[in-house]
């Protein structure tokens, strides 16, 4: 009988245990060598081992790790400064994940409401959206397999479907609590949809119109990973909310609220707060990542080299019966098939390729923003033909 894990069983994890990494490339216990194809689920902006990176932060845990939010933190006013630079903002939270961060953003539309009389405010959201696992936010996402015996829900989440500009009207018209629109500019974990640029404009419009919140979750497409900063920006908006977290640090822990106009002034002392978030780790980790993309050009590689990655996949195999669609934006690309390929995780891992499959049919690739032509090649090279197998199985759609 095999020993039981210390672990809670929170994970369907796979055997490979990886010991360090390269670049764009992962080592495991074995020696095998991987191409990361997922990047940590969008967070190792920066690749592995990113020699400024490591210089930085062992410089920075030899100095100061964590002092808590009694005490001004000068790295937190220089990364905030930075973002708001790049976002046209006003204001920045710092927190620790993507979940605090679009907690954080629930609970800035909710005071914004009940400051407006509103005893009962509510919150569009989004079917197949995901915006994280507490109660608030597992309420707000849209997979019921994610909710499943957490029940009963947080209530004030009336949902609508994406890229639906007559829905999401009548349901502000409908009902008079709402005050505030929250979606993701390219849902993720819902299988890579991007609100179109046309959506996302209109959806500003209404929200200027009735005083709402526009508040865009950017933690898994946001900080560079479509070409832009944000992935709303590709529409010319501005939010009023906007939650960050993933690529922020390159690896560090780290998540962030930043907020416009009426919803910057929501919060006051004692509204919020965090014990880690902000700490001078994670802060120095989000400086130099941003730092090294405006150095090295990291926003344009994105574009470019996704570019290449979304012609090269459609070349191979985009005309196969069995894909549905290759869609994304800069490096956030997927691949839908007309049926369940969950298996070919572990085929891709086989032959030294790390990527997921979300949404059930939907192979998803989010590498580290340093990816280059030669990764790009590496990786349809072995991905193309694997699909084409996989097709070939089983003619007979699932």
């Amino acid at each position: 009988m095999a020993a039981s894990s210390p672990l809670m069983s929170t994970y369907a994890q796979q055997p490979t245990a990886f010991t360090h990494g390269d670049g764009v490339w992962l080592f495991d216990t074995e020696g095998r060598r991987y191409l990361d194809c997922l990047a940590g689920i969008a967070v190792n902006t920066l690749g592995h081992n990113h020699p400024t990176l490591v210089a930085e932060l062992r410089e920075q845990i030899a100095r100061l790790i964590h002092c808590s939010n009694l005490f001004t933190v000068p790295l937190q006013h220089e990364l905030a400064n930075r973002l708001l630079a790049v976002s046209g903002m006003t204001n920045v939270f710092f927190c620790n994940s993507g979940l605090e961060a679009n907690e954080a953003a629930i609970k800035i539309a909710r005071k914004y409401g009940h400051d407006r009389g509103i005893d009962a405010p509510e919150i569009v959201v989004y079917e197949k959206a995901f915006h994280g696992r507490s109660l608030a936010t597992l309420s707000a996402t849209g997979n019921v397999k994610v909710q499943k015996g957490f029940e009963p829900l947080v209530t004030g989440f009336p949902r609508v479907p994406l890229n639906d500009i007559d829905a999401l009207r009548r349901v502000v018209a409908e009902r008079p609590n709402v005050v505030a629109i929250f979606l993701e500019a390219i849902q993720g974990e819902g299988g890579i949809q991007p609100a179109s640029v046309e959506y996302l404009r209109e959806a500003r419009r209404l929200c200027d119109e009735r005083e709402l919140l526009l508040m865009i979750d950017e933690v898994q497409c946001g900080t560079g990973r479509t070409g832009k900063w944000f992935a709303h920006q590709w529409a010319g908006i501005l939010p009023d909310v906007m939650p960050l977290a993933k690529g922020l640090a390159s690896g560090v822990p780290v998540g962030a609220v930043v907020a416009h106009g009426a919803a910057a002034e929501v919060f006051k002392p004692g509204n919020h707060g965090t014990t880690f978030g902000g700490n001078p780790l994670a802060m120095r980790a989000g400086l130099v990542t941003m730092q090294v993309m405006e150095r090295d050009d990291l926003l344009g590689n994105a574009s470019r080299i996704g570019d290449y990655l979304m012609h090269s996949l459609n070349r191979e195999i985009g005309s196969l019966d069995g894909v549905r669609e290759i869609r994304g934006r800069g490096l956030m690309v997927g691949i839908e098939l007309d049926r369940p390929c969950g298996e070919l995780v572990q085929r891709c891992m086989d032959a030294g390729v790390v990527l997921n499959v979300t949404a059930d049919s939907v192979i998803r690739m989010l590498p580290p923003l340093i990816f280059g032509k030669e990764h790009v090649d590496h990786l349809v090279g072995v991905l193309a033909p694997l699909v084409r197998d996989h097709l070939a199985r089983d003619p007979i759609a699932a």
